[in-house]
């Protein structure tokens, strides 16, 4: 029997000071052979049951808004920070009125929903499970009460897949679980749906199953935008590793799975289906971008600032494939894809708060380490924060409650500043890959399928090389990640 490494799951505890640190509050670092309440307590069932804890918790922090604030006014929902927009647009966009997304026109200043046909279908089916029973403000209660339940499970799912995702540590998806900012922005919107999906794609992949991969990422991109942008980091991979057919069908699955849910709206409802695209392209700078910091500063208004934003994420996202292909070592899949995905939110017109739930799961799989980890939730619960205040301030008059503009410039520069910090470790990760945490026990890609353990095919840099730590010598026959007898 070869072993290319233990077999046992990775306890944090025994890596991570901060892990370990924490593990004190519940007795302290887990033992080498201990085993974690029998059978049924296992790690995923854990992280699970956290997850839905936190879950809860943010809940119970938006209740001074599910109680009153949501219906007294835009000012109170903003200065205990417990806003969504789930009990609003059950009313503004006709859902409360039995209206059709994408069918049927709205009142309103937006004439149709403007989200992508999953989420409206997500959006859809809660409003039928909303009893239609009682008064307005009753009706939106149980609206975000109903969906608050469906993005539950969704947390759940993402748990279940972050901590599947790499064999052998499964404990680091508790970094998902226990994020704050998952907790405070959960039920701020519908992007836990298409983070779901996103999490059980990288799932599929890291099980080779590129087909299913390609499916789920096709109906991901259905219900949010940046999904579609996990096949760049794939193409670059792919191609440094020759694995074409396993790409194509992953570009295939995507392309055909988008096409059956968005077909036949596109068909029948042309004008409401291309309300997102149209509503998206034509945005101004908004809430939290750099863009919008520029022009505060600067005083210019940055009308081409869409032309700019698309230009820098195409540079950056350039500058991603060519790391990928002069990397002394072929860059984990999920490393590349956190940053292609932090890159499309740094050069974005605007950055909602919620979309801090993208980079979470990538997170805990890209870069396992607490510190690194909490530094950036820090930043992202500051500005969090930030956002609320300063709306507070700027809707309370003259009495002024809340962060003027230049606190929360200060909150967007943390923001900014906290998704570079972990960008640029990543990196360090990716040009020094003995620093990298998931590959000092001598593993190679756990969540790259196909990937995992796979020659180069295709460099552009000499100091590329293959993974000598986590190749077998001649004549073993193993499985990566595992032995075989």
């Amino acid at each position: 029997m070869t072993k290319v490494h233990e077999d046992r799951p990775v306890l944090p505890t025994q890596q991570d000071e901060v892990a370990a640190a924490g593990s004190e509050l519940i007795g302290g670092p887990m033992g080498r052979y201990a085993r974690l309440g029998g059978h049924w307590l296992s790690p995923v069932r854990v992280i699970v049951l956290v997850a839905i804890g936190m879950f809860a918790l943010g809940m119970v922090q938006k209740l001074p808004c599910y109680d009153w604030a949501w219906f007294r006014g835009a000012g109170s929902q903003y200065t205990h920070a417990c806003y969504s927009d789930i009990p609003h647009l059950y009313v503004v966009r006709g859902f409360a009125d039995g209206l059709t997304p994408y069918f049927d026109r709205l009142s309103g200043d937006m004439q149709y929903l403007e989200y992508p046909v999953l989420t409206g279908l997500f959006m859809q089916v809660a409003s039928w499970l909303t009893p239609t029973g009682g008064s307005m403000q009753h009706r939106e209660q149980m609206y975000w009460m109903v969906n608050a339940g469906m993005l539950m499970a969704c947390a759940a799912v993402i748990a279940v897949c972050v901590a599947r995702t790499h064999r052998r540590r499964p404990w680091d998806a508790l970094l998902f679980a226990l994020a704050p900012a998952f907790a405070l922005t959960a039920t701020i919107n519908w992007d836990l749906l298409a983070i779901a999906l996103t999490a059980a794609a990288m799932l599929m992949w890291s099980r080779g199953r590129a087909l299913a991969f390609g499916v789920l990422i096709g109906l991901a991109t259905a219900a949010k935008l940046y999904p579609v942008l996990l096949l760049g980091p794939l193409f670059v991979l792919c191609w440094r590793a020759g694995k074409w057919r396993a790409f194509a069908l992953a570009a295939l699955g995507t392309v055909a799975s988008w096409l059956v849910v968005n077909l036949p709206v596109m068909l029948y409802a042309w004008d409401g289906w291309s309300k997102f695209y149209t509503f998206s392209q034509e945005r101004p700078i908004d809430f939290g971008s750099v863009w919008l910091l520029i022009s505060q500063r600067s005083g210019n208004p940055l009308e081409g600032a869409n032309t700019y934003a698309t230009g820098l994420t195409l540079l950056l996202c350039g500058a991603i494939g060519l790391l990928g292909l002069t990397a002394p070592r072929r860059p984990r899949f999920a490393q590349l894809v956190f940053l292609v995905v932090a890159v499309f939110i740094l050069a974005n017109k605007v950055y909602s708060p919620q979309y801090v739930l993208w980079l979470i799961p990538l997170a805990a799989l890209a870069r396992p380490r607490w510190r690194d980890f909490l530094v950036w939730q820090a930043c992202e619960v500051m500005y969090f924060l930030g956002i609320w205040s300063y709306l507070a301030y700027t809707t309370s008059g003259d009495k002024h409650q809340g962060l003027p503009i230049e606190g929360y410039q200060l909150a967007i520069a943390a923001h900014l500043l906290g998704t570079l910090y972990l960008c640029a470790v990543i990196v360090r990760d990716i040009l020094l890959p003995e620093r990298d945490v998931v590959r000092q026990d001598g593993s190679d890609d756990p969540s790259g399928g196909v990937l995992d353990g796979a020659e180069d095919a295709f460099v552009l840099s000499h100091a590329a090389r293959a993974p000598q730590d986590a190749t077998p010598s001649e004549g073993q026959r193993v499985e990566w990640g595992a032995y075989r007898d």
